[in-house]
């Protein structure tokens, strides 16, 4: 709202976006704007939280993304093998030795587990693919 003459004039839009077109902005100004988005773009985890990829790296960042979401599942299944098969032979045989692997290894299967649900539980959220890998 505007006042003119006392009263309040209502604003509408084209009047609003006439008065920033009217706006110029200093070379001062438009260098550290140049300069802010500059830094913002170079932000991985910038870019990462508004869904985008950085520049100069799409194909390659494609890749190693696509890597990355391979090894957690791998990793997860291979720890879990690990894991059944340890207990297994070691309350077969009672040797010590595997009892306290498994022992070692199943709070590793279970948080690589629980990282796995978080991730396809947060894809899920966004509304993407609900693959597992």
């Amino acid at each position: 709202m505007a006042e003119r003459g006392g009263g309040a004039v209502a604003v509408d839009d084209w009047e609003m976006w006439d008065r920033r077109e009217e706006t110029r902005l200093s070379p001062r100004e438009r260098l550290a704007l140049l300069e802010i988005e500059a830094r913002l773009r170079r932000d991985r985890g910038f870019a990462r939280r508004m869904g985008e990829q950085p520049r100069g790296r799409r194909g390659g960042a494609r890749r190693g993304r696509t890597h990355r979401r391979l090894w957690l599942p791998l990793g997860v299944l291979l720890l879990g093998v690990a894991s059944v098969f340890s207990a297994v032979m070691g309350i077969r045989t009672e040797d010590p030795g595997l009892l306290w692997c498994f022992a070692v290894l199943w709070p590793l299967t279970l948080f690589q587990a629980f990282r796995l649900l978080c991730r396809v539980a947060r894809r899920r959220s966004r509304g993407g693919v609900n693959s597992w890998l």
